[in-house]
């Protein structure tokens, strides 16, 4: 097992009726923009729970962040941050809301001139502005680490920034809250939590059992709550592990002491700004092909996910590293979700060559948990993904 340090300082307050208790966590004395996104919540309930909790504070509202939070949308936003001397932010949606505030967070007390800086220049945020969460949409694990995602679609840019300052001050995760989401949200949360489980876990062994264990536990998990939850939202017992499975995912924990790719996200994120297709749909898209065109590399620890988690026993390394990759395929078709570009989009040709040439633009030399997932790569796994 390789050297690390962990400490994750997010508050989670999970359950039925939490959402009332989130007012103890916030200052008394804060002045809280609450951000939200397109208006679901006020649909659902959530908006008046919310709303009845910080009944005592200073509330002024910001809406209307998308799907992919937009960096020109959270300038709008900034400018009321500072307008209106905000001291406390609350992310009342999903991993697109909180990534946006978490920006905030980070732009509001940022000392340059550009706040896209914070996004191109790569620097961590050490200090950024307190905030909560109230969790809605159950799939990026935002809500408990110091990650974002920020598109630009004037640029159709999409890219990650952190730092140790963008952990959330507390997140409610209240599973209740799921019995509204669509199915097609649903199955997004699955594939989203299920790839982040394998960017940490698909890569080579360090002898990590503890965490291989962790992170096995946790697919199989999703995919034993996945017909479940997709059929009945109201299950609070789904819900609450489909929830829980999420969260755990990407908080920091199953990624210690053991080499991660992320290549499968990159590679995503230019599917999302170029075609606007679902986060979660992108990482689809990549998975097997990204495993297929390294299978050499990885075939140990596709094995052994065959073996643990599919129960897959007969045949060599190979066999099973390849028959692992077509469950993973078979998994998110199961959810719903379609697996090749060309299934979303026509113009899909030329697309391999763009993303190339952009990683190249960007100095990117290498991805994967060998940083040898050159440009060319990219371009030929892109390729197999149409």
């Amino acid at each position: 097992m390789n050297n690390f340090e962990f400490k994750n300082p997010t508050k989670i307050l999970f359950g039925k009726g939490q959402i009332e208790n989130l007012s103890k966590e916030i200052p008394k004395n804060a002045k809280v923009l609450m951000l939200f996104g397109g208006g679901s919540i006020k649909k659902n309930g959530i908006y008046e729970q919310v709303s009845a909790a910080l009944s005592n504070f200073e509330v002024i509202e910001f809406g209307g962040i998308p799907a992919n939070p937009e960096y020109e949308v959270l300038m709008e936003a900034l400018d009321i941050i500072n307008a209106e001397n905000i001291t406390f932010l609350l992310a009342v949606g999903g991993g697109s809301v909180i990534d946006g505030t978490k920006f905030l967070s980070s732009a509001a007390l940022y000392k340059g001139d550009n706040p896209w800086d914070i996004l191109t220049k790569n620097e961590p945020t050490l200090k950024g502005m307190p905030f909560g969460t109230v969790l809605t949409l159950p799939a990026t694990g935002s809500e408990m680490n110091s990650g974002a995602v920020i598109t630009r679609r004037e640029t159709k840019e999409k890219r990650i920034m952190g730092g140790p300052g963008l952990f959330p001050v507390f997140s409610v995760l209240d599973p209740e809250v799921i019995a509204s989401i669509p199915q097609h949200q649903i199955a997004n949360g699955l594939a989203d939590a299920f790839t982040h489980v394998l960017e940490q876990y698909m890569t080579y062994s360090v002898d990590a059992k503890l965490q291989d264990r962790f992170a096995e536990s946790i697919l199989q998990t999703l995919i034993e709550v996945a017909p479940v939850i997709l059929k009945n939202t109201s299950d609070y017992k789904a819900a609450s592990n489909f929830m829980w499975s999420c969260t755990m995912a990407l908080n920091g924990l199953i990624q210690k002491g053991v080499p991660s790719d992320w290549a499968i996200h990159m590679m995503g994120h230019e599917l999302t700004a170029l075609f606007g297709i679902d986060h979660a749909r992108t990482l689809a898209i990549i998975a097997g092909s990204h495993y297929t065109y390294n299978l050499a590399t990885k075939k140990e620890k596709l094995a052994q996910y065959a073996e643990r988690v599919w129960n897959i026993t007969e045949g060599t390394i190979e066999e099973k590293a390849k028959a692992g990759i077509e469950k993973t395929t078979e998994f998110f078709q199961s959810l719903g979700i379609k697996t090749t570009l060309s299934e979303y989009t026509e113009d899909y040709k030329g697309t391999a060559q763009l993303i190339s040439k952009r990683f190249e633009e960007r100095g990117w030399k290498g991805l994967g948990e060998h940083g040898k997932v050159t440009p060319s790569d990219v371009e030929k796994i892109v390729e197999m993904s149409y």
